[in-house]
């Protein structure tokens, strides 16, 4: 049995999308898309979209993906510290107004003959329709009242979303540290003459800043739903005053969140599926969630093209799906600890620490970033072997780093893989913790204090050594000690990126 009647619960990029390419695909079929907020009111500011997302749009839908472009602000991207730029290539970026996104969205939904029905909150089962699609965000009311298995992680650090009245040249990442801590701002130029402005910083630095308070206050029902953190704002402006070039910081129901990474076991219950947010995030540093809502639209609208009814459609679109998504979960869930742990890593120069932010997930290889960006790799290459300049292109980049010597206080190790039979000191630690800062990690961390050499060694799979690469980067700046990380030889390129990376300062053969 085909659907004949469609419900979107939800009028986000997802939702809209979903309609529009289901509608496309079955002109006989009713498509409504419930939203229950103004058609002309959103939050955020701006949205990336990479170039592999607008490949899939390109694919699905190019009659939207050109207007989205002709609107959008491609950029390059930069990271400053210390008062010092490193600038990377990447205009295939997308950066673009979620107002103009979403008026975008919406006329092609209606083009498409989707009727939009706005102001009204619903739930799935106010709904006569034969599928209901739940687009309804992270805090999906249709999500929790359902049999999805839902889990819900919630971050450590903290972050907010501005924005600002002016354009930024290129996306920039800059730490400033304050008397109360880091702040780091990731700020990308989008269409408008406007630029998002996403802070981030860590418990501790948020707390003696006052923000606990500001954020219970606006909290406890006291102020209106869309207040934003107005304290929160005025410093911040002053803290990043240098990358607003005296712009103010501008507030859109602006406070101060934790991020929620969610997961479901199952993503379709009866006649009721999920999309984007509502099924599954992944943190901002990796991609968007409007990303990943998009290209669920394009799976669901083929789905139910192609199958005989919506119960099959449902289980091909999770099977294709949910590979994809929980890949980028678990690359999200690696650069999110490495951005909750920023501030350690301030020291670092900044190209060398640009090099750090490329591989902290593990999906952008050493070798491919020095093709894209070589002078930032010449230059971290240099500075990881403590050189006076940068470092040419290499043929065998990696082992050029495992052959450059090390001295550590009074010992010299001839190359940066450990000789056979150097014990390097009596503390061995066998890493089974997944999160590096977590618990488990505290507790190995209080065994390697006052060692002057671990070795860090654990399972041999790559998961576990990019674990063991991430404590070792915390082992060794917190302890000073020299960290060896023990892993198969077949991962020596992920070995080399944490050398260089300042995650270790050896590494020995399993």
């Amino acid at each position: 049995m085909h659907p004949r009647r469609i419900a979107v619960l939800g009028g986000g990029p997802g939702g809209l999308y979903a309609a529009r390419l289901l509608r496309l695909a079955r002109p006989s079929c009713e498509v409504v898309v419930h939203e229950q907020g103004a058609p002309d009111t959103t939050f955020g500011f701006g949205v990336g979209l990479a170039a592999g997302t607008q490949r899939r749009l390109e694919a699905a839908d190019p009659d939207t993906l050109r207007d989205i472009a002709a609107t959008g602000c491609r950029h390059d991207m930069t990271m400053r510290v210390g008062g010092r730029t490193a600038r990377v290539r990447n205009d295939r970026l997308i950066g673009v107004a979620r107002t103009e996104l979403l008026a975008i969205l919406q006329r092609h939904a209606e083009k498409a003959g989707v009727r939009l029905e706005f102001g009204s909150r619903l739930a799935a089962a106010d709904l006569d329709a034969d599928v209901v699609v739940a687009a309804d965000g992270v805090g999906s009311a249709t999500r929790e009242a359902g049999g999805f298995g839902a889990d819900v992680q919630i971050g450590r650090g903290l972050f907010l979303w501005c924005g600002a009245g002016f354009a930024l040249p290129d996306a920039v990442f800059a730490p400033v540290d304050t008397a109360h801590g880091t702040f780091v701002t990731h700020a990308y130029p989008y269409s408008g003459g406007h630029s998002t402005f996403l802070i981030e910083t860590d418990e501790r630095t948020w707390r003696r800043a006052g923000f606990d308070a500001t954020t219970e206050a606006l909290n406890s029902g006291a102020t209106p739903p869309d207040a934003s953190d107005t304290r929160s704002l005025e410093y911040l402006q002053e803290v990043f005053a240098g990358q607003l070039r005296g712009h103010p910081l501008i507030g859109n129901r602006t406070r101060w969140q934790r991020f929620r990474t969610v997961r479901c076991a199952r993503w379709s219950d009866g006649r009721v599926v999920l999309l984007g947010d509502a099924a599954h995030t992944a943190h901002f540093s990796i991609g968007s969630g409007t990303k990943l809502a998009m290209e669920d639209a394009i799976a669901l609208a083929e789905a139910l093209t192609g199958e005989n009814g919506p119960a099959e459609a449902f289980a091909r679109y999770e099977a294709v799906r949910r590979p994809a998504v929980e890949r980028l979960q678990e690359l999200a869930r690696r650069s999110q600890l490495w951005w909750e742990s920023f501030p350690s890593r301030t020291g670092l120069p900044v190209e060398q620490l640009m090099v750090a932010y490329m591989t902290r997930a593990g999906n952008v290889p050493l070798d491919r970033f020095a093709v894209t960006a070589p002078e930032v790799v010449g230059a971290a290459l240099g500075q990881f072997a403590g050189l006076d300049g940068p470092v040419p292109a290499l043929p065998d980049l990696t082992g050029w780093v495992l052959d450059r010597p090390l001295r550590h206080r009074r010992r010299t190790f001839p190359g940066r893989v450990l000789p056979a039979g150097d014990d390097l000191g009596p503390t061995t630690l066998e890493v089974t913790a997944t999160d590096p800062w977590g618990g488990d990690a505290d507790a190995l961390l209080a065994r390697a204090a006052g060692a002057a050499g671990v070795r860090l060694t654990g399972p041999p799979d790559r998961p576990s050594v990019l674990t063991r690469l991430d404590l070792a980067e915390r082992v060794r700046t917190e302890t000073g000690a020299v960290v060896v990380v023990r892993a198969p030889a077949a991962l020596r390129d992920d070995l080399a990126a944490g050398l260089v990376s300042g995650r270790a300062d050896l590494v020995e053969w399993a």
